[in-house]
């Protein structure tokens, strides 16, 4: 029988095998980030806080500045279309169409300099072997699909990973990504979440 990091380790070859075949299905409409400057207003009540706590379950709202482009334009239109579940998160996206929702994304990874990756802090923990074929070392991995983890909350990024888990979240990574953490404990998946959340990256939108 493989032990856990065994499975692990063949998790990581299948995430590789896939990331050739989503990453040839980003065809997105290019944004205007002056025009999602002024759409995104409304995205700034919740994620321009950075103490904002998601009311039930309860964790910190995602800090979404410099995080891909592709990944959230992916993820708001899971939001708008009803293919995610957040109440919050469906109503503010419903209105946009998808140029709108190109336009939030240029602005919101502009709020930063592009990440890029960097000197670990720390030693990834040997259960986040499958999360570096496409996350990176770092949580800022080089297919703009999946999403940068660096510096996330840990408490968001472990909701999403349990959420992941037992199928409650939806995406074109989602049978990717419960497959590579069907097999680690919830300690493990705990290890991962302070990892990433300790790396240097992501960032609270600004209120300018």
């Amino acid at each position: 029988m493989l032990s856990t990091y065994s499975r692990v380790a063949v998790s990581a070859v299948r995430a590789v095998a896939v990331i050739a075949f989503f990453s040839a299905q980003i065809a997105h409409a290019e944004g205007d980030i002056e025009r999602g400057r002024v759409l995104a207003d409304t995205c700034k009540g919740c994620h321009a806080v950075d103490s904002y706590n998601n009311v039930y379950p309860t964790y910190h709202v995602p800090r979404i500045g410099g995080q891909s482009a592709d990944y959230l334009i992916e993820a708001l239109k899971l939001y708008r279309d009803g293919k995610r579940d957040h109440q919050t998160m469906t109503a503010q996206a419903a209105s946009y169409d998808d140029q709108e929702i190109a336009d939030i994304a240029a602005y919101l990874t502009s709020v930063v300099p592009p990440l890029e990756a960097a000197q670990p802090v720390g030693t990834a923990p040997n259960a986040a072997t499958t999360c570096k074929a496409c996350h990176g070392e770092t949580g800022i991995g080089q297919i703009s699909i999946y999403p940068y983890l660096a510096g996330q909350h840990k408490d968001y990024l472990l909701q999403a990973l349990y959420d992941y888990k037992n199928g409650a979240r939806q995406g074109v990574n989602a049978t990717v990504m419960q497959a590579n953490i069907m097999a680690l404990s919830d300690a493990e998946l705990d290890v991962i979440a302070e990892y990433y959340s300790r790396q240097d990256g992501l960032s609270a939108v600004p209120m300018d």
